[in-house]
């Protein structure tokens, strides 16, 4: 069985380890989600990663509704992300762009005080973050089918935009109780056209985004996110086993070059207490790499891959206060602890001043 630290062929790139950086926002962009020159020292700081997913970045305004996140939609926006990207290949790192699209997540205050757009008429649970605090959610608007072509067209834009930027591929970002995932789940689309219904309709808005991505960049530079057990933002589905199994199936089919899989439970442990893991029939149905998500460990990294349930790690949180993950991991050492008040805040405090194991060592 191979370790963490063993390479790893991901469609066109060549992961030099299975230690991969998952998607972790972290608003330190400006308010008009243009990156700042901060964010060069933070990715850059994380190179030694098999491969850095980026944090979630807006397709388009309608899709973004977090303060501080970045785009990829404007001009500015992609020469903002070049300094970035060009620091990490410097540093001898891969990076793909994970394409963001939030539905009905997006409060209205970002949009000029426009209804989001969802699967359907519903509202999320709980508040938005937004420039003004918190705000509870509005009903989303149903996407009518005569505005999906408009969508892809931004998806289109977006993936070829983070080529000319650099980036080395991009993950769609299908997860998380997000504009794809509320299409996906039936405990949030109520659709009775082609977009809803039976699992083959409501895999359709993700399969038609990731040919659409794939036409325009190249499926081998091309991956998805999911996030099939639990609900998540109030999306959760009836039958997950057939939904994400088709779905899988799918992507298959077009090709891509991974899926990474959110799949928490209780206290990190594989699957829910309601549901086991519904991972190995993704993995059996998707004929590529699987890369698995949530509360990791180097340890417990390890036995996924020696379990065969994943062929490599996304380890978010971690990464944060550990930017050399992948030696820290190698080497057995302790692991540093992550202070969240910091994750949204703006400033370089608990972004780029904690230390690599060895100014650790010194200090």
């Amino acid at each position: 069985m191979p370790s963490l630290s063993d390479p790893i062929r991901i469609g066109a790139i060549e992961a030099k380890n299975r230690i991969f950086m998952a998607p972790l926002t972290r608003g330190r962009a400006t308010r008009a989600h243009v990156p700042t020159p901060i964010m060069v020292e933070y990715y850059t700081q994380r190179a030694s990663a098999g491969l850095i997913l980026t944090e979630a970045t807006g397709v388009s305004q309608e899709g973004l509704g977090w303060p501080y996140a970045p785009g990829i939609w404007s001009d500015e926006q992609v020469e903002a992300w070049k300094p970035i990207v060009k620091a990490v290949h410097d540093a001898g790192g891969v990076i793909f762009c994970q394409l963001w699209h939030m539905g009905r997540i997006v409060h209205p205050d970002f949009l000029d005080g426009a209804k989001p757009i969802s699967a359907s008429a519903t509202t999320a649970p709980d508040a938005a973050h937004t420039y003004d605090g918190k705000k509870p959610y509005v009903e989303a608007r149903p996407l009518p089918i005569a505005e999906i072509p408009r969508l892809l067209a931004d998806y289109d834009r977006a993936a070829r935009n983070a080529i000319a930027a650099g980036f080395d591929g991009v993950q769609i970002h299908a997860a998380n109780g997000y504009l794809i995932d509320q299409f996906l789940r039936d405990g949030s689309n109520f659709r009775d056209d082609r977009y809803g219904g039976s699992v083959e309709n409501r895999i359709r808005l993700l399969t038609e985004v990731t040919q659409t991505v794939a036409d325009a960049i190249g499926k081998e530079r091309t991956g998805v996110r999911l996030s099939p057990n639990g609900a998540i933002q109030g999306v959760d589905d009836s039958n997950p086993d057939a939904l994400f199994s088709a779905a899988a199936a799918a992507l298959s089919k077009i090709g891509i070059a991974f899926v990474e899989m959110r799949e928490p439970g209780p206290e990190g442990t594989f699957g829910t207490a309601n549901h086991p893991p519904v991972a190995p029939k993704v993995k059996q149905a998707f004929d590529g790499p699987l890369i698995l998500n949530s509360d990791y460990d180097g340890s417990s990294g390890q036995s996924a891959l020696d379990a065969g349930h994943a062929d490599a790690i996304a380890f978010g949180r971690t990464f944060i206060a550990n930017p050399d993950l992948p030696a820290r991991i190698a080497g057995g050492a302790e692991l540093a602890k992550d202070e969240p008040k910091t994750w949204y805040s703006q400033g370089p405090e608990g972004y780029v001043d904690y230390p690599a194991l060895a100014s650790a060592a010194a200090a």
